[in-house]
This record gives C-alpha cells, structure tokens and sequence, in this order.
C-alpha cells in the first residue's frame, strides 16, 4: 500500500501538509520574491538554492536530535534564536534604508530595481543570504522533527529512508512554489520599473514584514 512505502505511515496527510505549510508566507520565500524581482531570473534561483541547502540542513539536524539539544540547553536555543532574529531585523533594516534611497531618486532613469543596488557587499549574495536567513530559525528545527515523527514508523527498519523521501517530497514541493514566485518576482520588477513610487512603497512593505518576522522570532519560545 502506497501509505507504507519506506516506512511513512500516511503519505499523502504529509503531502498535503506540506503544501499547506509551503504555501505560509514566511521571510525565505519572500527574499526568494524581492530578489527574483531586483535581480531576475538567474538570481532569483541563486537565492532558491540558498534556501533548499538550508532546509536541508535543518532536516538533517532535526533527525539528528538537534531539536532535542535546544530543548535540554535553553541557553543554546537563545542564542540561536536572538542571532536568527537579529539577521533578519538587519535584512529588513537594509530594505527600509533601499526604499528610502529609492524614493528620493524615483525620477532618476538610472534606478530602475526594486531595491536600490547600493547594499552592503555582504548583502549581495542571494545564496549566502537566503541560506543564513533559513540556517537562523531554531523554530523551523523544531518544526521539522515535531512534524516528520509524526509520519514515519517507528518500526521500520532503516527510517533515514523514511526521512528522505519526507525531506524530497518538502523539497520538491519548496521548488515549484518557489519557481513560481522567481517568474512573478520578474513579472513585478518590469511594473516596478514604470512605477517607482510603487516599487519604494513595495520595498517599504517587504522591510516591515522583515522585521515582524524578527520580532516573531525574537518573542519564540521552545
């Protein structure tokens, strides 16, 4: 019976799951947005690239017992979880500042991203970028073993198998929504580029959410 391939209880309860929980929006997929749609394409995938080895990560620490670390030495989850948090208030801050510059030179023809390209050079690499924002969130680890237990039998033999076809079918699932997002971040980079108001408003919005993903972050608990 399909339900019991590689030792996972119900297959399809977790496919559908998974769809549900990578639809959320969270601070990965919108980066992977903002930079399909200042960059385009081909960074766009740099950032999505990010994101899958750091999921990976996370999935391979959480069956590892990671989770189960951060719950027996509180200290260690906060300083995950405050650094998490301060990384993406920078992020968000560094986007507010962008929008700011991009208002002030909304008539100049010479601006026409998103974001304005004058980041920080540690900001510029959409992979390095998107893969710390997702390594810097303990409570993805905590999601990902609370979640994946629940859909792989204890009995069965070799349950890193169980684990990877979980993780592939997350992964797989991560890809499309993000290729979709990477198609309709360049969609909006061409209406930004005739409407730079809109684009340092977009900016402005896309910051403030960035840093109520900090402060969410900031108040979790394990």
């Amino acid at each position: 019976m399909m339900s019991g391939v590689l030792g996972i209880t119900d297959i399809w309860t977790y496919v559908l799951g998974t769809v549900a929980i990578v639809l959320l929006p969270g601070p990965n997929s919108l980066f992977v947005l903002s930079t399909a749609a200042k960059r385009g394409v081909r960074a766009g995938y740099r950032a999505a690239g990010g994101v899958f080895v750091g999921d990976s990560v996370l999935m391979i620490l959480s069956a590892a017992g990671v989770a189960s670390l951060l719950k027996a030495y509180p200290p260690l989850f906060l300083v995950i979880k405050y650094a998490g948090a301060a990384y993406l208030g920078y992020v968000g801050l560094t986007m507010l500042r962008g929008a700011w510059r991009r208002w002030r030179t909304r008539n100049d023809p010479a601006t026409p991203r998103l974001i304005d390209a004058a980041e920080p050079a540690g900001l510029r690499s959409p992979f390095r970028k998107a893969l710390v924002i997702s390594l810097l969130n303990p409570k993805a680890i905590l999601f990902f073993i609370s979640f994946f237990i629940q859909f792989v039998d204890p009995g069965y033999a070799w349950p890193a198998l169980s684990f990877l076809l979980l993780g592939l079918i997350a992964q797989v699932t991560s890809a499309l929504y993000l290729t979709a997002l990477i198609f309709t971040g360049t969609f909006l980079a061409a209406q930004f580029h005739r409407r730079r108001r809109l684009a340092a408003s977009a900016t402005t919005g896309i910051g403030m959410l960035f840093l109520g993903f900090s402060l969410k972050l900031a108040t979790a608990s394990v």
